[in-house]
């Protein structure tokens, strides 16, 4: 089944903070007090996001990070395309396995690849139009990323599949 790694968690709770606290700058050490999640971790994930260009680092006594991008700009699938890559439901999205040394004997006649190739679009399209801010705001209804900004007269950001 389709499950996000425990890295990937972290990121979205991590991130979640910071766009509780948008446009401030957030010391790793608050998340950490506030969340149980290892140190460590919890630093790798954020030096991943800073590399993915989903937040910003400052040093220094008064450093932190901030997200670079009000949340409803931000997509969750962005997210975690940054921390691990597009959601596979199969083997048969997996273009490595289809055309490896691992590939798939049943492939030219696979009567499941396309619907689950569906599924799947299906499930990454809603993870790109769910904005961090939705996950920020979990009291409030869900609010797709195209209907936010529609609502904000933002221009849709152009996040294609992997």
């Amino acid at each position: 089944m389709l499950k996000l790694t425990k890295r990937t968690e972290y990121g979205l709770i991590a991130l979640t903070h910071l766009a509780q606290r948008q446009g401030e700058v957030v010391p790793a050490r608050e998340i950490g007090d506030h969340y149980p999640i290892p140190r460590r971790l919890l630093a790798e994930v954020l030096k991943d996001l800073c590399n993915a260009d989903l937040v910003a680092s400052t040093r220094g006594a008064h450093g932190g990070y901030a997200l670079v991008r009000p949340a409803q700009e931000l997509s969750l699938g962005e997210i975690v395309s940054a921390l691990e890559g597009a959601p596979t439901v199969s083997s048969c999205g997996d273009e490595n396995l289809l055309h490896g040394e691992n590939s798939c004997d049943v492939q030219p006649i696979c009567p499941i690849r396309s619907p689950l190739v569906k599924i799947k679009d299906k499930i990454w399209q809603m993870m790109l139009t769910t904005s961090l801010a939705s996950l920020a705001e979990p009291h409030k209804p869900y609010r797709s990323l195209a209907s936010q900004t529609q609502a904000n007269g933002l221009v849709k950001s152009s996040i294609k599949s992997p």
